[in-house]
């Protein structure tokens, strides 16, 4: 049985529709992503899984019953937004409680639920402090803290990171994995930050324009994309247009727009004499004539981001490739002549999108 499951769930506004045919299923357990950018229809996806809107087609299930006609207070079902919607009036106990007191529990129970749940999430003897006391990443996880002392089958976040600095939401990315670990709560977490999306989570759906592009594991989106879209959304990528020249098995002879020619693999039904977008991830090129294919260039820039660091090569047809220097060894300095080098299977050849 699944915690979480949709069935052709669309959802239309008028003429527009922001979800259009969308299906998935959580497993108990697990850590689900919706990675997409902002306007594709994630927050409409999850404000329907939460009862806040209803679909237009579809059903949507949790632990295999039907909740469609389900109102929002009656679905097992809790939610973090954004900004956290803690009570600025109210202590961290009173916070946790409230939900607890809603729903009619006993005050001695109520008590010992609080301190439980304040253990939990690292946070014990806080019950009496303000809000306004709490570091942003506490406050983080008193928020989650206050949903999951009800007990729900599926936690849904949307994008509760984005308010935080780009350290606490590092810390953070950790910290909300550590957490679905222990409470082994299904949690559905949207997102547009593809780092939040491959660090955090066992599956990721990738949404564009209301549908999903592909369903899968951080690595399978990462090492096989099945789209353009999803090649060049998800991780960082080199993209270079062209057309295809011929065809020999599954590789494909590439005419550069701006001159040149590569050899990459076809990744979807593209021919000879389709545009198409070639993908390289700055990793898979290297500096030197030790690849396959080798395009010629010139350094342009030394980026330096610790393991992260890039050489930036601009190609002798003006096109900028990144190539990955995680040993800061250097690409020798800015206007030395080089190569780039790489394997045909690491060039991911799709149709180009638009054309």
């Amino acid at each position: 049985m699944y915690d979480l499951s949709c069935s052709g769930l669309t959802k239309r506004f008028g003429p527009f529709t922001a979800v259009s045919d969308v299906s998935l299923d959580i497993p108990s357990g697990s850590f689900f992503s919706i990675l997409g950018p902002s306007g594709c229809g994630k927050t409409t996806l999850m404000r329907m899984i939460a009862g806040f809107e209803s679909p237009s087609e579809g059903d949507i299930k949790i632990k295999g019953e039907s909740v469609v006609a389900t109102p929002p207070n009656k679905r097992n079902v809790k939610m973090v937004f954004q900004h956290l919607a803690l009570f600025p009036m109210m202590s961290v106990g009173e916070n946790i409680a409230y939900g607890l007191r809603c729903r009619g529990e006993k005050r001695g129970a109520i008590g010992a639920k609080v301190a439980g749940i304040l253990d939990r999430v690292g946070l014990p003897g806080t019950e009496d402090k303000r809000i306004d006391q709490l570091s942003g990443g506490q406050k983080q996880r008193i928020a989650i803290a206050r949903c999951m002392v009800l007990e729900p089958d599926v936690l849904l976040l949307d994008e509760p990171l984005g308010a935080l600095d780009l350290k606490l939401r590092e810390h953070m990315k950790i910290e909300l994995k550590l957490l679905q670990n222990q409470f082994e709560t299904t949690f559905l977490y949207i997102t547009h930050d593809q780092s939040e999306a491959l660090v955090m989570s066992d599956q990721v759906a990738v949404m564009n324009a209301g549908r999903f592009e592909q369903i899968g594991s951080p690595k399978e989106l990462y090492d096989a994309p099945v789209s353009g879209f999803v090649a060049g959304f998800v991780g960082d990528s080199n993209c270079l247009t062209g057309t295809i020249a011929t065809v020999d098995g599954a590789d494909a002879r590439v005419r550069l727009d701006d001159g040149g020619e590569l050899i990459g693999r076809v990744a979807d039904r593209s021919g000879p004499g389709d545009a198409v977008e070639v993908f390289l991830r700055p990793e898979a090129l290297s500096l030197g004539a030790g690849g396959a294919t080798t395009l010629p260039g010139t350094v342009d820039s030394l980026l330096f981001n610790g393991a992260n660091s890039r050489v930036l090569v601009k190609l002798a047809t003006g096109q900028m490739l990144e190539v990955a220097d995680p040993a800061q060894s250097g690409g020798g300095a800015v206007g030395d002549t080089v190569t780039v080098s790489f394997q045909p299977e690491r060039a991911r050849v799709f149709a180009r999108r638009g054309a």
